[in-house]
């Protein structure tokens, strides 16, 4: 499975818990298409660079997962139709300094690494020394 990172800006005027509504049913979809959700970090309420929708502000929500390439489509067309996200824009990591990358951003955002990628460093650790 390649690593991916989504993106997406929820409309303002939903309650918190609406919104966390919407984090749970992407990760859901994440979780239904085959995918493994690693970490979420949501960022909060920030202001938009220009009006969406008449909305000066949006809820900036970042999911990084692992999912197989075929369920990237169904995922952003879920996100499409959804009128309580504004935006969203979706990040493949697919070269070595780019997976090093997500890892960090991984561990940044409260989520753990899986054990593979683990074992690799594990086993790159043992061949230098």
């Amino acid at each position: 499975m390649t690593s991916y990172e989504l993106l997406f800006v929820i409309k303002p005027t939903l309650t918190d818990e609406e919104i966390q509504a919407q984090i749970d049913s992407v990760k859901s979809d994440i979780a239904a298409f085959g995918g493994e959700v690693l970490a979420v970090d949501a960022m909060g309420m920030r202001k938009l660079a220009y009006e969406i929708n008449k909305n000066p502000r949006g809820y900036y929500v970042v999911v990084y997962h692992k999912s197989p390439a075929s369920s990237i489509a169904e995922i952003e067309r879920k996100l499409r139709y959804n009128e309580n996200v504004l935006r969203f824009l979706t990040i493949k990591y697919t070269k070595k300094k780019e997976l090093a990358h997500f890892d960090k951003l991984v561990a940044n955002a409260g989520g753990s690494k899986d054990e593979s990628t683990e074992a690799k460093e594990e086993e790159s650790a043992t061949s230098e020394a």
